[in-house]
């Protein structure tokens, strides 16, 4: 199978896309601390601290303070976290 050519337009939105994909994920964190609050059952919760240690991993946080994250599972030190991120990539 021959490799997809793409359009000068999908190029550039694909660049684009990556350019921007730790705002996209820390966007998505921001996202999950909210659905962290609101989730009524252990499972949902399980599933959403596996989708934030994933988007942690994709920003390559350091493997520390994942850990630190992951092992209180405490959606305010997640949320400090992510404030302090978001601080650091405005600069």
């Amino acid at each position: 199978m021959a490799g997809k050519e793409y359009s000068s337009y999908q190029r550039d939105v694909i660049s684009r896309y990556y350019d921007n994909l730790d705002a996209i994920t820390l966007g998505r964190l921001q996202e999950l601390v909210g659905r962290l609050y609101l989730a009524d059952s252990e499972a949902k919760q399980a599933r959403l601290w596996e989708r934030a240690e994933k988007a942690m991993v994709t920003l390559k946080i350091k493997p520390a303070i994942i850990e630190h994250i992951m092992n209180k599972k405490d959606v305010t030190v997640l949320a400090k976290n992510i404030e302090d991120w978001l601080d650091a990539s405005r600069r």
